[in-house]
């Protein structure tokens, strides 16, 4: 089933991509959800209409992007957390406590956007990125420490 997407939709696609998917999906959750209209001829027309006029404001979007990325790409984060004696934090760091890491250093960066690869429950260093744009993303090193 051919479909597009209205927003983004992790590990599908970005707004406005065209993407086929099975009909389940598609029917029972992606257009019912609004994430998703069906890639009929006219609704392509439509798309493509809208991309036109769209493109010059994309390219702004973009350009602010990696202003921002070119910002952030020296920045690295130390973020406390309890622990026991062993290293071990009660519970783990995520991407809530990275954004708000960044808030503190000046970047206003959505926690939807942040996504940390590893799970982080021991102190040491790891890496987290941050997608600015479809095409721009910004690893962020950051170190967890004891707060004990």
């Amino acid at each position: 089933m051919e479909i597009i997407l209205k927003e983004d939709v992790a590990n599908l696609g970005y707004k406005d991509d065209i993407v086929n998917v099975k009909s389940g999906y598609g029917r029972n959750f992606l257009i019912p959800q609004g994430k998703a209209v069906i890639a009929s001829d006219s609704a392509k027309k439509v798309l493509a209409e809208n991309q036109k006029q769209r493109a010059h404001k994309l390219a702004k979007i973009k350009q602010n992007a990696l202003e921002l990325a070119a910002k952030m790409e020296g920045t690295t984060l130390t973020i406390g957390a309890k622990t026991s004696s062993t290293g071990t934090i009660f519970g783990s760091v995520t991407n809530i406590q990275i954004a708000e890491g960044l808030a503190k250093k000046g970047f206003d960066i959505d926690r939807k956007t942040i996504f940390i690869k590893e799970s982080v429950k021991e102190v040491g260093y790891y890496k987290a990125q941050v997608r600015l744009h479809k095409e721009v993303s910004v690893e962020i090193p950051f170190e967890v420490i004891s707060e004990n």
